[in-house]
């Protein structure tokens, strides 16, 4: 008896299509992909920053430093930890420059957008850390989105499997990137079998650090800089086992992949900031925070009505200063700024303890001052006190009324 080749009875198809003409201009599944993902976490790290106590529409100027970076050092880690694509026998150095074409390596992308975070910070006058856990939980649903990209590129996928999710995947045409390659018939061709869908995996998980992150940061109150922490070490954690699973190309060392060997430093380094760094969670207060305006006087049709459209438009104060949760509450209910470190009312005591011990000083002094003049006017008077002593007894002895007596 034959038995019959084991057969999967469902799988997961892929695209095959990841970029269409838009006239001229290329429209590429992987760059929306990307795109949609800023858009999330911008919205997640907009909001968490809101409840920190920064004005609104600073994670525009944020991203504005972040993403470029971010993007710039996603391309450096690529072309750093596979250098033989473009500067090895038969590479091409100037497709070094060519990201449209693939290429963006995940560590590089948080390190670049960390620096590009860290210059935006400094000109916002918002911590670091501040941003950092703000972005914590938006980052991995970013990556999450991403991923849906190497779909499209049919990339990204594991060994041979024949579960029902196995993932379909398509040989694509060197010649006409974006596109799979076609039989004489004008079908997509398949490689042959199905495969483990590793980027999906990834998404998945990256779904559920965000979820983690969320779930203990508003349980443990974490704050500078722990939060991201936290999402470092799960992602990484993921991380190390999908890229175990991965079959394309890559650098290996002592015969691992080059991003195991990164992930789990990297998951090492984070464990190591959210034991040591500990803290209260960062909430902030504005410095400088301009006046509001005053309204126009005279005649309603002398009023310039864009003007007052443009003075009733947040702006973002000078800087930021770091307050407790309390003090942070307090300044939402009733819109008074807390004491900073040198109007606090304990200086002001201790300030007016020292001066009561002054003044108590300068009395004690006059006193002294005093009592020493009483001192010396007594010396001058004593003869004429005993002078008088002296007539007053010799009265007494010759029969006159004496001045004290017993009654």
């Amino acid at each position: 008896m034959t038995l019959a080749p084991m057969t999967p009875l469902a799988a997961m198809p892929s695209p095959s299509t990841a970029v269409w003409q838009l006239g001229p201009v290329p429209i590429r599944a992987y760059a929306l992909c990307i795109i949609l993902g800023i858009v999330v976490a911008c919205v997640v790290t907009e909001y968490r920053l809101r409840r920190r106590g920064v004005a609104p529409g600073a994670v525009l100027d944020i991203a504005v430093w972040a993403v470029p970076a971010g993007i710039i050092g996603a391309r450096i880690y690529h072309v750093i930890t596979s250098p033989e694509k473009y500067f090895g026998a038969g590479g091409e150095p100037i497709k070094a420059l060519y990201i449209w074409e693939g290429g963006l390596g995940i560590w590089g992308a948080v390190a670049g957008g960390a620096v590009g975070a860290w210059l935006a910070a400094r000109q916002l006058g918002i911590p670091f850390t501040v941003i950092a856990d703000a972005l914590a939980p938006g980052l991995p649903l970013a990556q999450a989105v991403g991923r849906l990209g190497n779909w499209f590129n049919n990339e990204l996928y594991g060994g041979r499997t024949t579960l029902p999710w196995g993932l379909e995947v398509h040989v694509m045409d060197p010649d006409n990137p974006g596109h799979a390659l076609r039989d004489d018939a004008g079908n997509p061709v398949l490689q042959p079998g199905l495969y483990h869908p590793a980027f999906l995996y990834e998404a998945l998980w990256n779904v559920g650090v965000a979820a983690l992150v969320l779930f203990l940061d508003r349980k443990l109150r974490l704050g500078r800089g722990r939060a991201f922490a936290l999402y470092v070490m799960g992602y990484t954690a993921g991380r190390f086992w999908i890229e175990l699973m991965r079959t394309d190309e890559a650098n290996l060392i002592l015969g691992v992949r080059l991003n195991v060997w990164t992930a789990a430093l990297v998951f090492l380094g984070a464990l190591a900031y959210f034991i040591r760094v500990r803290g209260p969670r960062e909430y902030l207060v504005p410095v400088g925070e301009p006046a509001p305006a005053a309204g126009p006087a005279g005649d309603v049709s002398q009023v310039d009505l864009s003007a007052r459209e443009a003075a009733a438009r947040p702006v973002a104060p000078e800087g930021y200063r770091v307050v407790t949760e309390e003090q942070f509450d307090a300044y939402r209910k009733t819109g008074v700024l807390p004491p900073a470190d040198d109007e606090r009312p304990e200086a002001a005591v201790g300030a007016d303890a020292a001066t009561d011990d002054a003044d108590d000083a300068d009395e004690a002094g006059r006193a002294s001052t005093d009592s020493a003049a009483e001192g010396a006017d007594g010396d001058d008077t004593e003869p004429e006190r005993a002078d008088a002593e002296r007539t007053n007894a010799g009265r007494a002895d010759s029969g006159g009324r004496p001045a004290d007596r017993d009654s």
